[in-house]
């Protein structure tokens, strides 16, 4: 499909699966807005290199997720959001009773509630433009639990619940709004931890995968970020038009435990 004349505005995706996405978005012809709370040199460079390579209109806007004004002003400095992916997302394990306040309170923030605030700023601008698609990057951790990622956990249950309810409000409009649920994905952070966990465990390479870090994923490979990328670009298809209010998982099986 393609989805020239769309703009689409992706939350955390100056690397990881927020670039992954975005990558697809732009190759099927969307206008794209990378996002991250850095403004160096390197994001807008990312975004010239995309332009080039894809053919379309790729922007940077430097926006805390953290920070609820700066998070409707991402949306509102775009100047368009027919497509929002909201995928910023910051993680830390620890137990419930020691799990450090400020870091429950980012991770709340930037997991959950960044997307009420941009979901919020975005909706009238699909309404206007006659069509939407709310995308959301929610986990495998938004619909089972592990020990030790309480706050994670809670925003990404609170994530698929505001999925659902997003999809209730726009049910008789041209919106749709679905959450995925990626399992282990291979990422340049999840590739970088590979050495340690090798040297922690005394492993070669496939097997700390497969039996460390693959433990709960039954296919035992990693989702890519392409992989997300397609199913994102999916659900902005026509084919996607009465998926809406759900959940789609990328996981290798995860969930069907």
């Amino acid at each position: 499909m393609t989805l020239k004349g769309k703009t689409a505005v992706v939350t955390g995706s100056n690397s990881g699966i927020g670039l992954g996405v975005a990558r697809s978005l732009a190759e099927a012809g969307a206008s794209v807005v990378l996002n991250s709370f850095t403004d160096n040199a390197e994001d807008h460079d990312l975004a010239r290199e995309m332009a080039k390579e894809f053919g379309t209109e790729v922007r940077y806007i430097k926006a805390d997720m953290s920070k609820a004004d700066e998070c409707r002003a991402l949306i509102e400095q775009a100047g368009a959001c027919d497509i929002l992916v909201n995928n910023a997302g910051i993680q830390h394990v620890a137990p419930i009773d020691e799990f450090p306040t400020e870091k429950w309170d980012a991770i709340i923030a930037i997991n959950l509630n960044s997307a009420f605030h941009t979901t919020a700023a975005a909706l009238p601008l699909m309404r206007k433009a006659g069509w939407g698609r709310v995308v959301n990057i929610a986990s495998a951790h938004g619909l089972t639990a592990s020990p030790y990622k309480s706050a994670y956990v809670a925003a990404k249950h609170g994530i698929v619940g505001f999925t659902k309810v997003t999809a209730l409000e726009t049910a008789q409009e041209p919106i749709t709004a679905n959450a995925i649920c990626p399992g282990y994905v291979l990422t340049p952070l999840v590739e970088a931890q590979i050495p340690d966990t090798m040297e922690k465990y005394d492993m070669g390479r496939e097997e700390v995968i497969k039996t460390i870090m693959l433990e709960r994923q039954p296919s035992k490979e990693f989702a890519t970020v392409e992989q997300l990328g397609g199913t994102a670009v999916f659900l902005c298809s026509d084919s996607a038009a009465q998926i809406t209010g759900t959940t789609i998982s990328v996981d290798g099986g995860w969930t069907a435990l």
